[in-house]
């Protein structure tokens, strides 16, 4: 049986190791595209918005409307992809971690 102190210290353990993870997230980039690749949305697996690209065809003042609807496409398209590549990683940093049964981070 473990005691306080080791409980305490194996909290603290995965709690530096869940830190670290969370902060590994803002390195892996994930790409969110809509309209065929004409808008394109690059962001960290955190969800930093690291860059936009816009098929310059899109730039009319007659497209303004069809561009915005794509940008929120892109955009929420990278934001599923920084989320699934988030839980793929948290889930490979807490495989090691010996968490009691049926306990999620």
């Amino acid at each position: 049986m473990k005691s306080l102190d080791d409980i305490l210290q194996m909290a603290n353990n995965v709690q530096a190791q869940l830190a670290q993870a969370q902060e590994g997230l803002d390195k892996i980039e994930v790409e969110g595209v809509s309209g065929g690749g004409l808008v394109k949305v690059k962001a960290s697996a955190k969800g930093r918005i690291i860059a936009i690209d816009i098929d310059p065809s899109l730039l009319t003042a007659d497209s303004k409307e069809m561009t915005e609807d794509l940008l929120i496409a892109a955009l929420n398209d990278t934001r599923a992809r920084a989320d699934q590549a988030a839980h793929a990683e948290m889930q490979k940093m807490t495989a090691g971690l010996p968490l009691p049964p049926g306990f999620k981070l």
